[in-house]
């Protein structure tokens, strides 16, 4: 379908039952560094709590290109041929015994994280933190580009009338900006630095307005990017660069921007740079919270900010945040629509052709799937 590509929503039931005859079960499995084919995926027997979804909208986020890239992220290794995706929303097409809030022809957003719910972190209710979670397409877990997914009915949630599908894929993202807004605090009296206009810099962005945070500065080294920050709200844009010899100067303009105290920074890009930049520039007592996972490893210079107690914040994914996404986006205070700039079918073509735009660059933002 390609830039551009007009989304379906289709009627719920794709081609697989209209005339009546099943159709195998299809996805992209990941098979090796920048492989990817579409082969049969034989989906486990719908339990009583369990919903078939047809899926009708995924995303393909950061992590899915390190994983086509690298056949890892972070420490998260593929060690087999993985189904990937993570990013996803679809028309429910069969629910078990127990599921109750849900019927067959409702359109839904999937949290992709499956948590034990009887560890210690599930049961404080941390459950991102789960160390027995399945989640979508992080290894060994299959993942979401697919024909049709079996997932938890309680992480199934039903779109409002006026939120598309690919709305509905694009929770997921949204959520990692949600969680770093709630683990920061982000409010009405609170000055936020984002560094990368990244689409996780961008949904982080988003998040911080509608949390109501006075003034935002985003930081980023794409003049392209930066311009799509400024139609989304921010209220300065600071072009930086990648020398880390720059650190200094950078800040100082990030200062002069924000015309106020950093009270808090986003690092969205995860770089020694990126890094040392939002410590040096985020005020005494401020926090600064890291969202991307550029390197595995960071050299900060960290004596400096504990001397003037800036907390250093990290996330790991999201909890409880698909409701609240959903309100931001029925109510309209979040618009998610700009940042999906490619479109593409599920063909054998079209799936090598989407990870190429995304892993690319560019001005691809979010690459996103109509199945």
């Amino acid at each position: 379908m390609g830039k551009g590509g007009k989304p379906d929503e289709g009627d719920g039931f794709g081609d697989a039952s209209r005339d009546g005859v099943e159709q195998e079960n299809m996805a992209a499995w990941l098979l090796g560094v920048n492989t990817l084919k579409i082969q049969p995926f034989k989906l486990p027997n719908l339990g009583p709590h369990d919903v078939l979804v047809r899926l009708k909208a995924v995303g393909i986020c950061g992590s899915d290109v390190h994983h086509f890239k690298n056949m890892r992220c972070a420490d998260f290794v593929v060690k087999e041929p993985m189904v990937i995706g993570h990013e996803c929303a679809g028309i429910v097409e069969e629910v078990g015994s127990e599921v109750k809030h849900l019927v067959p022809g409702d359109r839904v957003a999937l949290e992709p994280g499956i948590n034990c719910k009887r560890c210690e972190l599930c049961k404080q209710g941390r459950y991102n933190l789960c160390p027995k979670m399945k989640f979508f397409g992080s290894p060994p877990t299959h993942g979401c580009l697919a024909n049709q997914v079996v997932h938890p009915g309680d992480l199934c949630f039903k779109l409002p009338d006026n939120v598309s599908l690919e709305e509905g894929a694009m929770c997921e993202p949204l959520s990692v900006g949600v969680h770093a807004c709630r683990r920061a605090n982000v409010g009405p009296r609170t000055n936020v630095l984002v560094m990368g206009a990244g689409p996780i810099g961008l949904v982080t962005l988003l998040a911080a307005r509608a949390f109501e945070a006075p003034r935002i500065v985003v930081a980023d080294v794409n003049d392209h990017r930066l311009s799509v920050a400024r139609a989304l709200g921010a209220h300065e844009i600071v072009k930086v660069s990648t020398n880390i010899e720059e650190v200094a100067e950078e800040v100082a303009k990030i200062k002069e921007a924000m015309g106020t105290r950093v009270d808090v920074s986003f690092d969205c890009a995860g770089f020694n740079k990126t890094m040392s930049t939002a410590l040096s520039a985020t005020g005494s007592g401020g926090k600064v919270c890291l969202v991307g996972m550029g390197q595995r490893e960071l050299t900060l210079p960290l004596t400096s900010a504990a001397s003037r107690e800036v907390n250093v914040i990290g996330i790991f994914r999201y909890k409880n945040t698909w409701p609240l996404c959903l309100e931001l986006l029925r109510s309209g205070k979040v618009d998610v629509k700009p940042l999906i700039t490619h479109r593409f079918g599920f063909s054998q073509k079209e799936v090598e052709k989407a990870f190429e735009t995304s892993a690319g660059g560019g001005n691809a933002i979010k690459v996103m799937f109509n199945l």
